[in-house]
């Protein structure tokens, strides 16, 4: 969905009314990981006086690479991805957005990359320019704001080492401990004992992410439910009996498995 001039000069519309927004920002279930967490009361009510939410279907497009961004936004619930065009049409995934992570660069006036829905999405979102202002007065979300930026780039050069290293099966348990992790992270969890979570995306989309074909998705999602490693229960239900025994899949070292 692309943002015409009229939605420049006002606060975009939700393309559907939220389902899951909270109205409070003490009530978000985001609120200890967001751009927010470190800010005070007064803080927090400045926010709450900014913000307006969006909420977009599985499948539509929240803003194309190149078009103007004249919001930055958290995502609350769902998740998104990023993705890239080529000239010749090819499309790679860059990267996932998952509840808390922040959409967006202050100072940035164009969007780096296509960003897409791929579950029910409901965004927190700020006009770019008084939250700018904001930053300037309020050193705590700056301060937040670089500490998550830093996470995305460490995530950045570990996913590198994922696509560019790993074998299939790592690839997999790698992806399905990132989302485990941020799953009990969000619920201030730790990662003992079973740990359940909703898969966020297919299996077309997971070979897509990760440089797999369909087929070896599904040959090692099977396996990793063969060995004990994960449960299904449904189409996207996973169940991980034991989040030590996944996180001895993915190849990483054994400081990787705390809650991100």
């Amino acid at each position: 969905m692309r943002l015409d001039q009229d939605q420049k000069e006002s606060p975009p519309l939700s393309v559907h009314a939220p389902k899951t927004g909270p109205q409070k920002c003490g009530d978000c279930p985001i609120r200890h990981r967001a751009v927010c967490a470190l800010c005070e009361t007064d803080e927090l009510a400045t926010l709450e006086a900014m913000k307006y939410y969006r909420s977009f279907e599985a499948g539509q497009t929240v803003i194309w690479s190149g078009d103007r961004m004249d919001f930055v936004a958290s995502v609350v619930t769902g998740i998104a991805t990023l993705s890239q065009t080529m000239e010749d049409g090819r499309r790679q995934m860059v990267g996932l957005l998952l509840p808390s992570d922040f959409v967006g660069r202050p100072g940035r006036t164009n969007a780096p990359f296509d960003v897409i829905a791929t579950s029910d999405l409901v965004m927190c979102c700020f006009r770019r320019k008084p939250f700018e202002d904001m930053m300037a007065k309020t050193p705590k979300v700056a301060h937040r704001l670089l500490e998550m930026t830093l996470d995305e780039l460490d995530a950045a050069r570990e996913w590198m080492l994922l696509l560019g290293r790993k074998t299939a099966r790592e690839k997999i348990a790698s992806l399905l401990s990132i989302i485990a992790r941020r799953a009990v992270g969000l619920k201030l969890q730790a990662t003992k004992g079973p740990i359940s979570f909703e898969l966020p995306l297919t299996r077309e989309a997971m070979a897509d992410y990760l440089g797999l074909t369909l087929e070896t998705v599904s040959r090692q999602m099977s396996a990793l439910k063969r060995d004990g490693i994960i449960s299904l229960e449904g189409k996207r239900r996973i169940l991980v009996p034991d989040f030590g025994s996944l996180h001895d899949q993915t190849g990483d070292d054994s400081d990787g498995g705390k809650a991100a």
